[in-house]
């Protein structure tokens, strides 16, 4: 049963979601309506947004926990440049792209030049950005979007599908292009699985690596332009939460902690079954302690018979 479950992931991921998702309609039978799908696709979305970068890291046995705090600067940067008016999208882009890229690059510098553990520098680079944040702000809550881009966003097409699925459909296509299509891709996967492999068959796995922590720190930027984009209002450290869901979803799409395997639809399928779960204990008015404990034994429970698989390596 065991070996079914860690061959079939993705597959019992949707399995998992979909129970929970009856249990939240038995528990509240009116949360069955058009508005709790369109939140459950949009909070998904915004999610597996923040997981896509997480995914390239972790394919290559790295991991970042500075992707929440990237997500809430870029937010940040995103409402207090707007405040309100229409047309600010390219100087916000001008802001968070350089800042995204400079946390990406201290990160993958780090993890693999100083040879420093990818828990250690990605915490403290996301500490920095935090304190950065309070810096920016003063501690006061920042402006709000433009009013056009919230609508894209927040728009309900036939009435449950948002606006940001369009997004999504751009993010997916590039990131799925990545991993599935582009040399880069195929680069990374033998990083994660085979450095000596990857060595021997001219990859610089160094840059490789690298360069996935860049892309992972701007996708996070991108996510957090979106999620301010969503919720309308920026305080700081409004993003944050998502740098350990983005890990939990990761995981539950099957990614290996330890690299070498890994997909963005599983990614996006694991983030689905979180927002569901959240979803569930939100329905139960659960306390924010209470839901921790429960995302923290579901993860322990999840890496217990997920992650038991050994790449080849030397």
């Amino acid at each position: 049963m065991r070996q079914f479950v860690r061959d079939n992931q993705v597959g019992m991921a949707l399995i998992i979601s979909a129970l929970l998702f009856a249990v939240n309609i038995a528990i509240n039978p009116a949360s069955l309506n058009a508005n709790t799908f369109g939140s459950i696709i949009a909070l998904t979305l915004l999610l597996s947004f923040a997981s896509a970068g997480q995914t390239l890291i972790m394919i290559t046995g790295g991991i970042d926990l500075s992707v929440g705090a990237v997500m809430s600067m870029a937010a940040i940067f995103t409402a207090n440049t707007m405040a309100g008016q229409e047309g600010q999208m390219p100087l916000v882009i001008a802001q968070v792209v350089p800042m995204a890229l400079i946390v990406g690059l201290v990160n993958g510098v780090g993890v693999v030049k100083l040879k420093l553990p990818a828990m250690v520098i990605t915490m403290c680079v996301s500490n920095v950005v935090t304190r950065l944040q309070y810096v920016y702000t003063q501690g006061l809550p920042t402006g709000t979007t433009s009013k056009f881009f919230t609508m894209t966003l927040q728009h309900r097409f036939f009435g449950f599908i948002p606006g940001m699925t369009l997004y999504g459909i751009v993010i997916f296509g590039i990131v799925l292009y990545i991993l599935n299509r582009s040399r880069y891709g195929q680069q990374l996967f033998l990083t994660g699985n085979n450095r000596n492999a990857a060595y021997l068959a001219g990859v610089r796995s160094d840059m490789v690596e690298i360069l996935a922590y860049v892309l992972g720190s701007l996708l996070a930027g991108i996510a957090g332009i979106i999620g301010a984009g969503y919720m309308n209002f920026v305080i700081c450290q409004s993003l944050d939460s998502y740098t350990m869901m983005s890990i939990v979803a990761v995981v539950v799409g099957g990614t290996l902690l330890i690299g070498g395997k890994g997909s963005y639809l599983g990614t996006a399928v694991g983030s689905l079954l979180i927002i569901v779960l959240s979803n569930c204990l939100a329905v139960l008015n659960s306390s924010d302690a209470v839901r921790s404990v429960i995302m923290g034994g579901v993860l322990i429970l999840l890496l217990a018979v997920y992650n038991k698989e050994k790449p080849i390596r030397q």
